[in-house]
């Protein structure tokens, strides 16, 4: 007998958890989504269930779209190449609730440490920008093209 499942064994641990057989993919939204808005790409049912079942995440509405693929690239043979469709869904989240994305790449304001390797490539880069200036005597013309 092939059962989907692993058969249930007596024992510890009794909690078993079943991750699904799809990709759950939380997006970052190319426009402005209210706080209480997540974006991810799943289809409706399966959304709420595995939020509110494994995250205890209180759902409230969601709305779906299918978001068209891209076909303007173009292979060696100069013949369009479609993206695959893929579906996008918006979670509302219960009264009172809010998301935000985690700020994974905070600004640096000190300046780093005397002798370290952050400022010797910071000097490094100044450098490299202060080379690409263009001389203001040749009137913006390059330096590779002769007078």
């Amino acid at each position: 007998i092939h059962s989907r499942y692993p058969f249930y064994q007596l024992g510890n641990p009794q909690l078993r958890i079943f991750r699904p057989n799809w990709f759950l993919t939380l997006v970052r939204p190319g426009m402005e989504q209210p706080p209480d808005t997540v974006q991810f790409s799943m289809t409706k049912c399966d959304l709420k269930n595995y939020l509110e079942k494994i995250y205890n995440v209180p759902v409230g509405a969601i709305r779906t779209r299918i978001q068209f693929g891209s076909n303007k690239k173009r292979n060696h043979l100069n013949q369009k190449v479609k993206q695959p469709d893929y579906k996008v869904a918006y979670v509302q989240l219960a009264q009172d609730q809010t998301f935000s994305f985690p700020d994974i790449f905070p600004e640096k304001d000190q300046k780093p440490a005397e002798g370290s390797v952050e400022e010797i490539q910071e000097k490094f880069m100044e450098d490299e920008k202060q080379k690409q200036k263009l001389d203001p005597r040749r009137g913006g013309v390059t330096e590779w093209f002769g007078l």
